[in-house]
Formats: structure tokens, C-alpha cells, sequence
């Protein structure tokens, strides 16, 4: 009867009666479960193979195995969650919303405070994780963690802020007052190509604003967001309030599914693909849930004849081969104005194998790790074959890299044009096509012809204007590569 009376409480669909109601109660303690592979010689508390929900590591009826994509080897078998283990998380979630709602936000705060200096704390355990199950090199690993650790001080301020407001309204003697209070439940799912930051720059949010959450990791890289787990038991966070349910890709869509359709899911968070993202709005157009999707892009780098070529290549290099060109705001187009076109590519072809080395992340040299897995592989292969067969030019690259078969060759194609599937297509790799144009209008045109966006970026005289900053990057890096004047683009 406790349970009930307290599920009517947080206004929630009437549930069969739970195991024994409780609050903010103390933390369960287990034993970490010990993975195997290029993970074993981290921090034991880290290493965690089990689900997490409301407070404890349970086992699943099945398990997964995650892959290094640098070499192939098993680093580790993960809890394959199903639907029964989605809908107890989501209960916990929900019950733990009853309590937490009520926490001030200063406790919030102080929280997740804590839980920031966990993660700086275990910054270089957390990174060999990323670079681990994603392949990233251990550079732009360690980058991650700490842009990851930073979201959560961020909101750990914000939640002090969560103010209302006083508005006008027409009548005379009357005033609108708006209070800001937590939805409810948020289902967080996240991708493998920013396996931590993806999770905090959700779940710090969500928590800050008094949300509990379920956060259903990509299936590549599950580790990092057990591992975020246990720091934020550590930290205090109360049983409940940041639950995971790692599965494979068998069962992601029975998963996605019923965190999309579950009546005690308020909110759902996806950052992924458009077609992913598409599946999971219809699901969950049925129960007119909140949404918050950040899909595919195809984001265009325009270079005009007025540009400095230098500062031109230095901005591409950086805006295409991020993470092997794995990021959402990775430039996929590249449009050079036909007086600077030919200088364009040859110093872009030289900075490319001079700058660029493909190896294992762990490795001090390596700049640009595996793709996640071969099916991203071969989407790059297609993309290659596909221009060369209607007249593309490969200036460099355009293979699978000797190291194996999640590697492929930083590769630079010229003539490049708009029929082609790299013109239209998000690559997510490491492939550069350089389309030539003539005249502004032409630009935007080409630019504007995709129905998906993100990110884009111009150069003129003398000037880089990145508009997304990248993951990762600081207010220093960027101030050293946006030049103060900006062309506008109607994008």
C-alpha cells in the first residue's frame, strides 16, 4: 500500500505492488566482477561487467562479449539486458524520483560536485577504458574524460539556478509566475564515439534538474558507463537516481523499445543515428513523451579564393580527422572555390601524411585509432568506390590500412561531385572529398542540399570560423582558430 500510495503521489499509471517501497536509502555493496582482455590491468572497482539499477550490480540472464576494435580481442563479457531487466530499472528509476525530486538543490549539487572529483580523480583509468572499447588514441581519450568530468561541475552550479519566472500578462492586476520542476524518469541513450562525455553532458543535466535516469549505453562501449557508475555510487548518489542497462545489438531495439513505450518514462535523450532516431520517435509518439535527439550530419567546409591556404588546411585537418572522423561535427564536405581548389588539396594531401599516423590508440604516435567496428569500415569503402566509379580522383589513401580490418587509410578524394554518396551522405570516417565550386550562391546551394545539418564551417581571408566548437576543445583552441570577422552562410 506504501508503494501505491506514493506511485499516485508522482502522478504515474497505478503498478502492480513492488518489492518493499523505500527513499534515498543506503547504497548496496558488492564485489566487482573482474572483465578480462586489454582491461585487466586497470583499477578492479572500475572494471564492472554487471548492470547497475537502484544501487546494486546484478547480473543479467545473459551476457556480451565487447570487442577491442584496434585488435579484435575480447576485452570482457557485459550483462546482455532484455526487457524484464529495462522495465525493473526503469521502476527503480521511477522510485527513486519519488525521493529525489525532493532533494534541495543544494544536496543536488554538492552531489554531483562529488562525483567531478571522482572522475578527475580517476581521469587516466577512465581514458585507457575509452581508448579500449572505442579504439580512440589515448590523447583524445583523456581529453574526453575531462570535457565528460566538466559537464557534471557545470550542472552541479546549475542546479542552484533552476529559477522561475514573473511575466506580464495583458490584464492589468494580474502576473503569470513559472515554476521549473523535474519531468520525471529521463531514458538516456547514448553512442560509442564519446562513450563518457555523451552520458554526463545528459545525465548531469537530468540530475541538476531533480530527473532520475536510465541510461542504456552503445553496445560497443558499455565499460565507460559502468564505470561512471560506480564513481557516482561512490560520490552518494542515492539508489535508483543513475541506473544502466548495458545489452547487445540482438537486443537494442526490444530495449529502445520499451524504454520508448514505458508509462513511467517521462523523457527520452538519443544521441545516435537519424534512422535510430526515427524508430524512436515513432515508438514514442504513442505515449507523447518529451524527446531530445541529436541525429546525423553532414556538416560542409567552405574555403573561398580570398582564404589563407595554410590556415584553410591547419582548420580542415582539425574539423575532418577528430576521432578518425567519427564525430558528429566532423566536416564531411569540403567546398573550395576554384581560383585556391588545386593549392587547397596539394597542402591538404601533404598535412595528411605528414600529420596523420594510423595505429593502435595506446600507441604515443598514433593520431588516427580503428573505426569502430567493420561495418563502419565498409560504409567508407562504399563511399570510396563509389566516387571513383562516377569519376572521383583518390589524392591519398582510399584503402583499408594494413594494421587490420577496423583500420582504413586517411583518405583525400578531388572532383568530387554531387551525385556521388560521400556529396549526401554522412561518411563518419576518415574520408575528405573536395568538391570545386565557382560562385557563393553555388556554395550555399550545395551546402544547403541535405536535410540533416550539425555543424559547418567557412574560411575567407585570414579567417577559420568554426561554428560547433568540437568535443573536447577549450575556449583557448577555439579563440586560436575562429578569426573575429564571419561570413555569413544560410545554412
Amino acid at each position: 500500500m506504501a508503494t501505491c500510495l506514493r506511485l499516485r503521489s508522482c502522478r504515474a499509471p497505478r503498478l502492480p505492488p513492488a518489492p518493499a517501497a523505500r527513499g534515498l536509502r543506503p547504497r548496496c555493496s558488492a564485489q566487482p566482477r573482474r572483465s578480462a582482455g586489454g582491461l585487466a590491468g586497470l583499477s578492479a572497482a572500475l572494471l564492472r561487467t554487471d548492470r547497475f539499477v537502484d544501487g546494486c550490480w546484478l547480473p543479467a540472464a545473459a551476457a556480451f562479449p565487447v570487442h577491442d576494435p584496434a585488435s579484435g580481442a575480447e576485452l570482457g563479457l557485459v550483462a546482455d539486458c532484455g526487457v524484464p531487466e529495462t522495465r525493473a530499472a526503469v521502476r527503480a528509476a521511477y522510485e527513486a524520483f519519488c525521493s529525489w525530486r525532493g532533494v534541495s538543490a543544494k544536496e543536488r549539487s554538492s552531489l554531483l560536485r562529488k562525483w567531478y572529483d571522482l572522475m578527475i580523480q580517476n581521469k587516466d583509468d577512465l581514458a585507457k577504458i575509452i581508448t579500449a572499447e572505442s579504439g580512440k588514441p589515448l590523447k583524445e581519450a583523456q581529453g574526453e574524460v575531462v570535457y565528460a568530468a566538466l559537464f557534471l561541475e557545470w550542472f552541479s552550479e546549475e542546479a542552484r539556478r533552476i529559477y522561475g519566472d514573473v511575466i506580464c500578462t495583458p490584464a492589468r492586476d494580474r502576473r503569470a509566475l513559472v515554476l521549473k520542476q523535474p519531468v520525471g524518469v529521463a531514458a538516456v541513450i547514448t553512442p560509442w564515439n564519446f562513450p563518457s562525455a555523451m552520458i554526463t553532458r545528459k545525465v548531469g543535466a537530468a540530475l541538476a534538474a531533480g530527473c532520475t535516469v536510465v541510461v542504456k549505453p552503445a553496445e560497443h562501449t558499455p565499460f565507460s558507463a559502468l564505470a561512471l557508475a560506480e564513481l557516482a555510487n561512490q560520490a552518494g548518489i542515492p539508489p535508483g537516481v543513475y541506473n544502466v542497462i548495458p545489452c547487445s545489438r540482438k537486443k537494442a531495439k526490444e530495449v529502445g523499445e520499451a524504454l520508448c513505450t514505458d508509462p513511467l518514462v517521462s523523457k527520452i535523450s538519443f544521441t545516435g543515428s537519424t534512422a535510430t532516431g526515427k524508430i524512436l520517435l515513432h515508438h514514442v509518439a504513442g505515449s507523447v513523451k518529451r524527446v531530445s535527439m541529436e541525429l546525423g550530419g553532414h556538416a560542409p567546409f567552405i574555403v573561398f579564393d580570398s582564404a589563407n591556404v595554410d590556415q584553410a588546411v591547419a582548420g580542415a585537418m582539425a574539423s575532418k580527422f577528430r576521432n578518425s572522423g567519427q564525430t558528429c561535427v566532423c566536416s564531411n564536405r569540403f567546398l573550395v572555390q576554384r581560383g585556391i581548389h588545386d593549392s587547397f588539396v596539394k597542402k591538404f594531401a601533404e598535412a595528411i601524411k605528414t600529420n596523420l599516423h594510423v595505429g593502435n590508440g595506446f600507441e604515443e604516435r598514433t593520431t588516427q585509432g580503428p573505426l569502430i567496428d567493420e561495418k563502419a569500415v565498409e560504409k567508407v569503402e562504399k563511399h570510396v568506390s563509389d566516387a571513383v566509379s562516377k569519376g572521383a580522383t583518390v589524392v591519398t589513401g582510399g584503402k583499408r590500412h594494413q594494421l587490420g580490418k577496423n583500420f582504413f587509410e586517411p583518405t583525400l578524394l578531388s572532383n568530387v561531385t554531387r551525385d556521388m554518396l560521400c556529396s549526401h551522405e554522412e561518411t563518419f570516417g576518415p574520408l575528405a572529398p573536395v568538391i570545386k565550386f565557382d560562385t557563393e550562391d553555388e556554395a550555399v546551394a550545395i551546402a544547403n542540399a541535405a536535410d540533416v545539418g550539425l555543424a559547418d564551417a567557412h574560411t575567407c581571408t585570414r579567417q577559420i570560423d568554426v561554428r560547433a566548437r568540437s568535443e573536447g576543445s577549450t575556449e583557448e583552441d577555439t579563440e586560436k582558430a575562429v578569426a573575429p570577422q564571419k561570413l555569413p552562410l544560410r545554412l
